[in-house]
């Protein structure tokens, strides 16, 4: 169970809820594209479908039908499929990626709308401009 589940209204000193949630969609964002190879997921999604030959591999692909196959990525990466999936689940958990399943496989994009908005709030939150705060203990430097 997670936190907000059990109604946690504080964790490690800090109340969740409110501008929290928006500093956990952060931390999501950080822990997904602090890995070289998740990042380099996230440019073969940017960049549309792979090399994979569907009809050799039985992967059923309509005509139109985006994403990238697990399979390709075990491919390009010479990772297993457990490796491959946990890092899906990390891009998953910060909101970068979608998964649809056909039939027994699973295919990932790029959500680009989520994509957008979450660098978006991470250059706000940022770049903004320094509000006056008060440093604790008294002056700083």
């Amino acid at each position: 169970m997670s936190a907000g589940e059990l109604g946690v209204v504080e964790e490690n000193g800090v109340r969740q809820g409110g501008a929290e949630e928006g500093v956990g969609r952060l931390v999501a964002l950080g822990r997904a594209l602090s890995d070289p190879i998740r990042v380099r997921m996230l440019s073969m999604m940017a960049e549309g479908r792979g090399c994979c030959d569907f009809s050799e591999s039985g992967v059923p692909a309509a005509e139109g039908e985006e994403g990238i196959c697990v399979c390709e990525f075990e491919e390009v990466f010479g990772m297993g499929q457990s490796k491959v999936s946990y890092h899906m689940r990390k891009l998953k958990d910060a909101g970068l990626v979608r998964e649809e399943r056909r039939g027994k496989w699973a295919f990932y994009s790029l959500d680009r709308e989520a994509a957008g908005e979450l660098l978006g709030e991470a250059a706000d939150r940022l770049l903004s401009a320094p509000e006056k705060r008060s440093v604790v203990g008294g002056d700083c430097c």
